[in-house]
């Protein structure tokens, strides 16, 4: 069996700043959700039923407490933030799998799925449907693949170290160094892709970076400026790839078998006929992020 993770989160923005607005007959925004939705009957229709779909229900997460930059709710669209409730309600009725995650975020969730997915003997592969770097770190092999829908680009083990001259294992001690602007940490100052590549490909993990930059044996210009910073920012580097360490032992399911998808719950056709009906608006045809 096929196992797919969808980035739920993800789908309801591409949606959102991809489709032309659409209104309900209670004058809702829905646009994203009937996007979403009928993205993931398409999987469906091609024979993907193994499907779970994990959604920020709240945009801030531990991680806020962490890090006082770390991303926020701030600034995002509210007819784009209304839709999260309407898309995990919807979800639900369609029979689908949805975690609708709060303190924890839905890139943990995803992490999570698929190292219990991976688990089971009777799964061959597990895909994991978003274009997020942070994700990268759970690729295993041929087997775990992360999938950009929108490029459909699938990317397995030596695609990711292709992408980002690391290991998935070294992802989150490559975003600490680089640091992520989505996500709201900055990495530590001089170190760029590049530099981190270098340095991680030969050491893999931060502690096994030596202190002096003439043991690095790596080509990168300015090493004894970016060890210098490296030994002064060390624990704020730890710090970040806390911050970039996704958590996989959220309890999401027992096995994979609730995560087949048997038909629609009775709510659908009404929910179904609710989105189908909305009317398009040309107030907000091409949207702005």
């Amino acid at each position: 069996m096929e196992v797919h993770l969808i980035d739920g989160t993800y789908e309801l923005f591409r949606h959102f700043y991809a489709l032309p607005s659409a209104r309900d007959s209670e004058d809702r925004e829905v646009a994203a959700v009937r996007g979403v939705i009928g993205s993931i009957l398409g999987m469906m229709q091609a024979g993907r039923t193994y499907i779970g779909v994990a959604t920020d229900h709240v945009i801030e997460s531990f991680r806020n407490r962490m890090w006082p930059g770390y991303k926020t709710g701030q600034g995002v669209d509210p007819e784009l933030l209304s839709q999260f409730p309407l898309l995990e309600e919807t979800l639900c009725a369609l029979g689908v799998t949805v975690w609708p995650m709060e303190e924890y975020e839905a890139d943990d969730a995803l992490a999570s799925a698929a190292f219990l997915a991976r688990e089971d003997i009777r799964v061959e592969r597990v895909v994991i449907s978003t274009p997020d770097k942070d994700l990268a770190q759970c690729v295993q092999g041929t087997r775990v693949v992360q999938l950009d829908r929108r490029r459909r680009l699938e990317r397995d083990e030596q695609g990711v170290i292709q992408k980002f001259g690391v290991k998935p294992s070294s992802i989150p001690d490559y975003l600490a160094l680089v640091g992520d602007t989505a996500d709201g940490y900055p990495g530590l100052p001089g170190w760029g892709a590049k530099s981190a590549a270098a340095v991680l490909s030969r050491f893999g993990k931060l502690e096994a970076i030596p202190p002096c930059a003439q043991d690095w044996h790596v080509t990168v210009s300015n090493q004894r400026s970016l060890s210098d910073v490296f030994n002064s920012k060390r624990e704020l580097a730890l710090l970040f790839r806390d911050l970039a360490t996704l958590r996989t032992d959220l309890p999401l399911y027992a096995t994979v078998d609730e995560l087949l998808w048997r038909g629609p719950t009775s709510a659908f056709p009404s929910m179904a006929d609710r989105l189908d009906k909305a009317k398009f608006s040309m107030k907000h045809v091409k949207r702005s992020r």
